[in-house]
């Protein structure tokens, strides 16, 4: 089994009805990074893992990112340090 030696980080949200929800990681300027959820959830809580890869699986470098949540009418946009 691979240990993974990439930082993590944990990302919770709340649905309080079913919803299509987007979850991006973009960089400083607004490029996507990863796209860590795109589709229907059903109410409930949930947490999703960044493990610190882009969508071709590479390692991103050190530095400030945004992850951006939608769902339903909501949308929210939060900072991130990720430090290697």
């Amino acid at each position: 089994m691979k240990m993974s030696r990439d930082p993590q980080t944990p990302i919770s949200y709340q649905l309080p009805e079913a919803s299509k929800v987007m979850l991006i990681i973009r960089n400083a300027t607004g490029q996507t990074v990863r796209t860590l959820v795109d589709a229907r959830k059903e109410a409930g809580r949930y947490e999703v893992v960044w493990d610190s890869l882009d969508d071709s699986g590479k390692e991103v470098a050190a530095g400030m990112y945004l992850y951006e949540l939608k769902a339903g009418d909501f949308a929210q946009v939060r900072k991130m340090t990720l430090i290697r």
